[in-house]
């Protein structure tokens, strides 16, 4: 029973959908899951479903959350999609009958391989995810292990910076761990891009098509927005350093929002710059991707690392002296990286670029040329015929196609 709310409330907002647990909201909940259901899914594993997971059964049999995690994953930092708890019959990816003998498959699969006969017992069982790349497991095999929750996320192989393969991690001891990890990275009043916007969209619904009280809708947001992380307080009060993961956090609004003087001021306090922050890329390869070039230059000032592939992040016109910076703290000068520049819209890095190559760089830039700029007219041809669609738009593919052809070395 959550402390935030009457009886009475909690029972109002079941009506509207809506159920508290382990101090985090739910959205569009389905009725609690039969007692002889449970029975079934504990016939299909190895040990006793955890008592968290049952209290959570007995409250709803699935629903949606709307919360921010993340975990380390074979070396990265992966930010793993949770949003979905499964439930019997969704007819979706969130179908819980389905994932579970999905699960058997895959464990008589791999008994069968291996030559070895699986006694058609579960030892980890799906409770939610996301569509299929992402998936959360609850540990129902006897052993210091039990009830545990671990994480499962597809991997992408070839994907720059992606996992190159599947990985797993464990989120938390028990359930109610698990949800306790669960946070907002932002103020969904304040950022339209964080998570948290779903709930006050659902909120807003529910007052405006179903009569929900507006004021019971405030309550429900107001401790909703408790689960946001604050990295503000330790970074007025100079202690940032000492919390990697709230600076990490910092750092990604930093760059999110190209603010430069916010890199400075985390340089200042001692903060590191030297750790993966999205997957397997490091700060300034974050900032490239997100043409946060300010904040990028902030980050070489403080000594930050750069790749060897950084100039092959760009995609939007590059400052020439952020390219020079790049090339003097060891990105690597190639033919592909002249291209880059040069669609851009950035000829006078481009030939900084090709200054760092040296001799054959003529020859080794007209193939990427060539080949860019035939990758831009195809998509260009699909584009105008509406059979795609591209981030850049017809325009914008022109423009890069236009650049390559009239620049000259």
């Amino acid at each position: 029973m959550s402390e935030f709310f009457t009886a009475g409330e909690l029972l109002a907002l079941r009506e509207h959908g809506i159920a508290v647990f382990a101090d985090r909201v739910l959205i569009d909940v389905q009725p609690p899951l039969a007692d002889a259901r449970i029975a079934e899914i504990q016939a299909e594993c190895e040990g006793p479903l955890p008592q968290a997971l049952l209290d959570l059964w007995r409250l709803t049999a699935g629903g949606e959350l709307a919360y921010d995690l993340r975990t380390q994953m074979d070396g990265n930092e992966e930010a793993l999609s949770w949003s979905e708890l499964f439930y019997d019959g969704s007819q979706h990816y969130r179908d819980l009958r389905g994932w579970i003998e999905h699960e058997q498959e895959c464990a008589q699969d791999a008994a069968d391989q291996d030559g070895a006969a699986w006694n058609g017992k579960l030892r980890y069982l799906p409770i939610g995810g996301f569509e299929y790349c992402d998936r959360i497991y609850v540990v129902v095999e006897p052993g210091p292990r039990a009830g545990s929750v671990v994480a499962w996320k597809q991997g992408l192989p070839g994907w720059t910076h992606a996992l190159q393969q599947d990985s797993i991690a464990t989120i938390a001891t028990d359930l109610y761990g698990a949800f306790a990890a669960l946070c907002l990275e932002a103020d969904p009043e304040q950022d339209e891009d964080s998570t948290g916007v779903r709930v006050l969209e659902y909120l807003d619904e529910r007052v405006s098509a179903h009569g929900m009280p507006q004021s019971l809708a405030d309550r429900v947001a107001a401790f909703y927005r408790r689960a946001q992380v604050d990295w503000r307080t330790p970074l007025e009060a100079g202690t940032l350093a000492d919390r990697p993961g709230l600076a990490a956090l910092a750092l990604r609004h930093a760059l999110a929002h190209d603010d430069a003087g916010l890199v400075r001021r985390l340089a200042e306090q001692g903060v590191r710059f030297d750790a993966p922050l999205h997957g397997s890329a490091q700060p300034v390869d974050v900032a490239l991707t997100q043409h946060a070039f300010g904040a990028a230059q902030a980050l070489l000032d403080a000594g930050a690392l750069v790749s060897a592939t950084a100039i092959h992040r760009f995609d939007r016109e590059p400052p020439a002296e952020l390219v020079a910076g790049l090339l003097a703290r060891g990105a690597v000068a190639d033919a592909l990286g002249v291209a880059r520049c040069v669609a851009c819209g950035s000829p006078d890095a481009a030939r900084l670029v090709a200054r760092a190559c040296g001799a054959g760089i003529a020859d080794a830039y007209a193939q990427e040329r060539d080949a860019m700029a035939t990758r831009y007219q195809e998509d260009l041809k699909r584009v105008r015929a509406g059979k795609l669609g591209h981030y850049l738009g017809a325009d914008g593919l022109a423009a890069r196609v236009e650049n390559l052809r009239e620049f000259s070395l």
